[in-house]
């Protein structure tokens, strides 16, 4: 992957012509605006466009109307369709009036078929009731009370059996209520009461029942059934009504939420008045690419007048990063942009993380079987659910099985590959031994690995540093020039020690490989103003900074040291990876070994075990590897991605 070129663009015209630019800039799918303000810096003449955006106001009304009617609105072609604002408006109205008829006859009839169910359940508290409620009511001289009781006050009515009016006529009874009437002379009616209210009698209005209880259930029950035949005619009316315009809905629904984003262009731009005419400016950046097409579309119009300028020239302006994707590095893009998308003229790191990932990944979960099942539940993963992470484990599970083949394992059988090494290259077993004979030079590999591959980052940030004309950065920084020299004569000095049995260290080596860096490093600062021919290239305080400096190049001479040991992982990992699958076939031989029905489903589930376990550590570690170890040596990742104005749902990610 790479940065794509970007220009920075600024238009200006008659705000006649301001509508016929936006559309331009807005069919581009490629215009990314920036506010005026960062272009330029001398705008008091200039106003914020304070034009109310009409098309989003309806366009939410028109979206919450079709939801609340069931049907999730739908982007589609409209590279044909070119209604004027007022057809618009019009059939958005009336799509909006028709939903919202049907709409409120559902609701309306639901909540009268609440109601029904309502006074069904209350009603049917009081079975066996035949007395005819409306004449009960009517009654001069006795007031009845129809309610509940709880189930624990019932016995205090002993107290009142010498009252003759104090009688309760229980109905019904649940797990903590009795349900029932007590009658109450209309002289009496204050002392009853008070005293039944003392019970927690809580009275249930029973003012709607028409005839007998019975009766007026089996009327409500009628009334819920034929509500519930007319709330399914609304909702078949609704649903026919949808059906047949859908499609003229989501042209009109596309079409009206293209005019909603370009109109929201307009809150980037700003106005200028002068003698009775009205000027327009908006700024932004498209990508190399678009800008010859939009430039073709501005031409036409007579009062337009722009600008353009590469994007390198405006790097305080923090240029978008728009990452142009290669096949194999596309899956990575993921890991990437966890950490940041690089500055404009920054490196695109991408493809390196591709490999060193992709490799590294491979040899802390060396294992064949394990790499095949990995490359398989990564693209399961990424086919059914669409997880990005899925598409990097397809190439992580290949390289693991490539590396299970080197290691000769395979589902933990650690010799199932002796075979074929016998017969393609005459050997009596593997060539590595993980557990065995071979840990150190696994080790010591591992070490090797991760020195070569932070000397690979320390290149990559000299070439970064030079295309971003950080002279300091590139020649004495202890990732740059100077630093490569001195972690490189290290690295060469104690590998030939070790290996050839050869000491290169002299007074030569010493003093103008390591010494001399060292001194680069420290005085980096003034010597790189000094490159650029800065006159204020001396610090303000030689003792501050000296003092300063110290500590930081005590650490940056430290994390030589802990980042060249961190990648020991690696190779930890390597042996770990085999110790549990050791661990696994012992316990397979303490259930009878493989051939038993026990050992098998431990073998099998404790595959499976140690492929999530592992391959979820590993994953972790390795990116551990990638941002700490290496990142950190030549990559910033503090750009911003690029993001235009595309044609999309509102309420989605721009």
């Amino acid at each position: 992957m790479s940065v794509s070129p970007m220009k920075a663009i600024s238009i200006i015209g008659l705000s006649r012509d301001f509508d016929r630019v936006i559309n331009i800039l807005g069919a581009s799918q490629a215009f990314e605006p920036e506010p005026v303000t960062s272009f330029y810096t001398n705008t008091e003449k200039f106003q914020n466009f304070s034009e109310a955006n009409r098309y989003s106001e309806v366009l939410t009304e028109f979206d919450g109307v079709l939801m609340t009617a069931g049907l999730e609105p739908e982007l589609v072609d409209i590279s044909d369709f070119k209604p004027k604002d007022e057809a618009i408006f019009e059939y958005c109205k009336n799509v909006m009036e028709e939903c919202s008829r049907y709409t409120q006859e559902v609701s309306a009839k639901e909540t009268e078929r609440e109601n029904c169910i309502k006074k069904i359940e209350q009603t049917s508290h009081f079975p066996g009731v035949k007395l005819d409620m409306d004449r009960l009511k009517s009654c001069q001289y006795i007031k009845p009370r129809f309610g509940r009781i709880p189930v624990e006050s019932m016995r205090y009515l002993d107290r009142y059996k010498e009252n003759p009016y104090v009688m309760f006529i229980q109905t019904s009874v649940d797990k903590n209520y009795c349900w029932g009437a007590y009658m109450v002379p209309v002289d009496k009616e204050e002392e009853i009461d008070r005293i039944f209210s003392g019970m927690l009698f809580e009275n249930c209005d029973v003012s709607q029942i028409e005839g007998t209880p019975e009766e007026y259930i089996k009327a409500q029950t009628a009334r819920k059934n034929e509500l519930e035949k007319e709330i399914e005619q609304s909702k078949a009316g609704l649903k026919g009504f949808i059906e047949k315009n859908r499609n003229e809905i989501f042209r009109y629904y596309t079409k009206l939420t293209e005019k909603a984003i370009y109109q929201g262009l307009k809150s980037y731009a700003m106005v200028y008045s002068s003698k009775g005419s009205s000027s327009f400016i908006i700024c932004g950046w498209l990508p190399d690419s678009a800008v010859e097409a939009v430039e073709k579309k501005l031409k036409k119009i007579k009062s337009v007048e722009w600008q353009t300028d590469d994007a390198i020239n405006q790097l305080e302006k923090s240029p978008p990063i728009k990452l142009k994707t290669s096949r194999i590095a596309s899956p990575y893009k993921f890991y990437l942009e966890m950490y940041g998308v690089p500055k404009y003229n920054e490196m695109d790191p991408t493809l390196f993380i591709a490999i060193t990932y992709t490799i590294l990944f491979g040899a802390m979960f060396g294992d064949f079987g394990h790499g095949i099942v990995l490359s398989i539940a990564g693209a399961v993963m990424y086919k059914l659910k669409g997880l990005d992470v899925g598409k990097i484990l397809v190439p992580c599970g290949i390289s693991s099985a490539i590396f299970g083949i080197i290691f000769g394992s395979c589902f933990g059988f650690e010799d199932a590959f002796n075979g074929m090494y016998k017969a393609l290259f005459s050997l009596d077993e593997k060539p590595i031994e993980v557990m065995g004979r071979n840990i150190l030079d696994v080790i010591i590999a591992s070490v090797a690995v991760g020195a070569i591959l932070l000397m690979t980052a320390m290149c990559l940030n000299i070439y970064s540093s030079f295309r971003q004309k950080n002279m300091s950065k590139a020649l004495f920084s202890p990732n740059g020039i100077a630093g490569l020299v001195f972690y490189a004569t290290l690295c060469i000095g104690i590998a030939s020690i070790f290996v050839l049995n050869v000491n290169i260290f002299n007074i030569f080596t010493i003093l103008f490989l390591i010494v001399v860096p060292i001194v680069l490093m420290f005085l980096a600062e003034p010597l790189g103003k000094l490159v650029m021919k800065d006159k204020y290239w001396k610090p303000e305080s030689w003792g501050e900074y000296c003092l300063q400096n110290f500590f930081e190049m005590f650490e940056s001479l430290l994390s030589y040291l802990s980042n060249t040991m961190s990648f020991l992982r690696v190779g930890a990992f390597v042996m770990v990876h085999a110790g549990m699958m050791e661990v696994v076939f012992t316990l397979v031989g303490l259930l009878g070994g493989a051939g038993s029905i026990g050992g098998i489903l431990v073998l099998i589930f404790g595959n499976l075990f140690v492929i999530a376990l592992e391959g979820l550590l590993v994953s972790i570690q390795t990116l551990r590897l990638e941002f700490y170890e290496m990142f950190s040596r030549f990559y910033s990742g503090s750009g911003r991605p690029y993001n235009p104005i595309t044609l999309r749902k509102l309420n989605s990610k721009q």
